[in-house]
């Protein structure tokens, strides 16, 4: 069985359309299944549209998307995990993808990563870099991340020191036990980080990570992309 995993704060808004998607996808393969979206502290109705989405619901207060993605894996009851972001669509053709490389052997992987509606041109650029970069470098971005139950446990669960990056750790962890793949396919995921902060606040970002390096990832205090308030558009 496959456990879809998605760790959750605030994500009324879109958790709706994702957990459709994952029902879709699924049922076009025919495949037994299980949703678990972790509730890390919502205080918005993420629950109830969750519980209505057909998910089981597992309510934890940590605010530490590491131990929020863990504790996900610690409830599931399948033998390959799919951490899946809560504003990311996968499709049939992504999730069919990722069980033929595990069926093949490879102990994870991950996906290119598409932005989800309108997008500007410097954006689609931003887009295929990344999605280049990430294949380059064998490391899966975090809204999508899927591998063996037995993997994930022999590399330890997503590392607890970080409070982002944690995928890029656990991408590396993975790689040491197996194959890790990053796929052809792609997901959809939104582009809000984009924007509702502006350039000059990711800029700044990456110039901290770039004085201070893993050691800024260690607490939430710099990390206002992943943790502040979500922000309406400017």
């Amino acid at each position: 069985m496959i456990s879809f995993i998605l760790p959750a704060h605030d994500e009324a808004a879109l958790i709706g359309s994702t957990l459709q998607a994952l029902h879709v996808a699924a049922a076009d393969l025919g495949i037994s299944f299980e949703i678990i979206v972790v509730d890390d502290a919502s205080s918005d109705g993420t629950d109830a549209i969750a519980l209505q989405g057909g998910a089981r619901v597992l309510r934890v207060e940590y605010r530490h998307i590491a131990a929020t993605r863990n504790a996900g894996a610690a409830a599931a009851h399948g033998d390959r995990l799919f951490f899946v972001d809560a504003d990311t669509h996968i499709d049939a053709t992504v999730l069919r993808a990722a069980l033929a490389a595990l069926d093949a052997g490879a102990v994870g992987g991950g996906a290119g990563v598409r932005l989800l509606g309108s997008v500007a041109w410097h954006e689609r650029l931003g887009e295929a870099f990344f999605i280049h970069l990430f294949r380059l470098v064998r490391i899966a971005p975090g809204c999508f991340v899927f591998c063996t139950r037995a993997a994930f446990d022999a590399a330890g669960g997503f590392n607890l020191r970080y409070y982002a990056g944690e995928d890029v750790a656990f991408s590396r962890a993975l790689a040491r036990q197996g194959r890790f793949m990053i796929l052809r396919e792609t997901v959809r995921t939104s582009a809000r980080k984009l924007r509702t902060f502006t350039a000059l606040e990711h800029l700044k970002l990456a110039l901290r990570f770039a004085i201070r390096g893993r050691r800024l990832l260690r607490s939430r205090d710099a990390l206002a992309l992943w943790y502040e308030r979500r922000r309406e558009r400017p």
